[in-house]
């Protein structure tokens, strides 16, 4: 297990479509013990293969204690919706609003071919969603109308006073938003 290098934005293997996984032995599990670390010490809440330019249908996602390793991924229902900052650990320095689905079904398989399901809401099914959209080769910016919709994060947006004298709640919410 170590951390990999994530893929940045302008590199063309992060369009890559994920290829479904027939294989479950050594070479998976290192994958997912790879995407966990590199993940971990970003620090992200999601990480997919094609992030580590693997075109591999596998993800990983973490928040409140709760680690799925997703392998062949899909979304079997949706319902709701909800708008929130999000950011893309292969696109650092930004976030934007995006509005995703409030909770999602989700089949998969875990490392050993198992299938299981599961259900979750608010940011981790957020997270699930943005990282099957890395599986598909899509990123969270092309929901965009337009990349001027990103808004730049950085420790000094927090302390950016507007001219009402507050500081910025749309800054502050992006500096503490979290990246996939």
């Amino acid at each position: 297990m170590s951390v990999k290098p994530i893929l940045l934005l302008g590199d063309p293997r992060l369009r890559m479509a994920g290829q479904p996984v027939s294989s479950f032995g050594k070479m998976l599990h290192e994958l997912l013990d790879d995407l966990t670390h590199t993940m971990r010490a970003a620090p992200g809440a999601g990480l997919a293969a094609p992030q580590l330019g693997e075109a591999l249908d596998v993800a990983v996602v973490e928040a409140r204690g709760k680690t799925y390793e997703l392998v062949n991924p899909r979304i079997v229902r949706d319902d709701g919706d909800q708008t929130d900052l999000e950011g893309c650990l292969s696109i650092p320095g930004y976030v934007a609003e995006i509005t995703r689905r409030e909770r999602v079904w989700v089949e998969a398989q875990d490392r050993h071919g198992r299938s299981y399901r599961f259900n979750e809401h608010g940011f981790l099914a957020r997270a699930v969603q943005h990282e099957l959209d890395h599986l598909r080769g899509k990123l969270y910016i092309d929901y965009l109308e337009s990349l001027d919709d990103l808004i730049p994060v950085s420790y000094e947006d927090e302390e950016d006073e507007t001219p009402e004298g507050g500081a910025s709640k749309r800054r502050k919410r992006a500096a503490g938003a979290h990246s996939h």
